[in-house]
């Protein structure tokens, strides 16, 4: 089976494809397609609206069912900041680094009790046939008080878990197995199954029926 994932970020297109091998589905991106795909404004007020404007695009543009993935941090003593706005927190063309720094600035002086924070994940695919399967994922940490770790991506250094390290932390594995991603696809996972057997049911049913009345 294979799915083109909507993205230009290269780590999350490698994180996504990580945890979707599993599964027998085949990641691909518009490029290995030979295909460029249009840059989507993510208007949406939601991460799912702004999955189901990426998926749709990919979609429409490739022929095969697309995935896409919006998510972000949102900050409980910033009320819910910077949420869709993740990416842009710091500005177009700011960079991991800038928006890790002005998110430790913003978090001056607030208490280790208040730095409460979760990563949201959420995906659409969205099928030719204009059928659509969502899933959304959290995890929650609080915010650490400086950048620890080499792994991972954005605000990973500064998102602390349960164990009391960060996300940049953790090997790929561990991360995998609490990650707002990584749950977001072991639901996406089961959307999808129940989806693909349903519409396998109803085929084979239809074929069925059909050639009950012929006979």
């Amino acid at each position: 089976m294979k799915f083109v994932i909507a993205t230009h970020n290269q780590k999350k297109l490698k994180e996504l494809s990580r945890i979707l091998k599993p599964l027998g589905i085949e990641a691909v991106t518009a490029a290995d397609l030979g295909i460029k795909l249009e840059e989507v404004e993510e208007t949406g007020s939601t991460f799912e609206e702004n999955a189901e404007l990426k998926a749709a695009a990919a979609c429409r543009q490739t022929g095969l069912p697309a995935v896409a993935d919006d998510s972000g941090l949102q900050v409980d003593a910033l009320n819910g900041a910077p949420g869709v706005f993740s990416a842009r927190y710091a500005g177009e063309g700011a960079t991991d680094a800038d928006r890790n720094n002005k998110l430790l600035l913003e978090m001056s002086g607030i208490p280790d009790e208040k730095r409460s924070a979760r990563f949201v994940s959420a995906i659409c695919c969205v099928f030719p046939s204009g059928d659509k399967v969502y899933a959304r994922g959290e995890c929650e940490g609080k915010i650490g008080y400086e950048p620890k770790g080499e792994n991972g991506f954005g605000y990973d250094p500064l998102f602390v878990v349960s164990d009391g390290r960060t996300y940049a932390q953790l090997s790929d594995e561990e991360k995998d197995a609490i990650s707002h991603r990584g749950n977001a696809l072991r639901i996406f996972s089961q959307n999808l199954k129940e989806y693909l057997a349903n519409k396998i049911f109803k085929t084979e049913f239809s074929t069925f029926s059909h050639s009950d009345v012929e006979n």
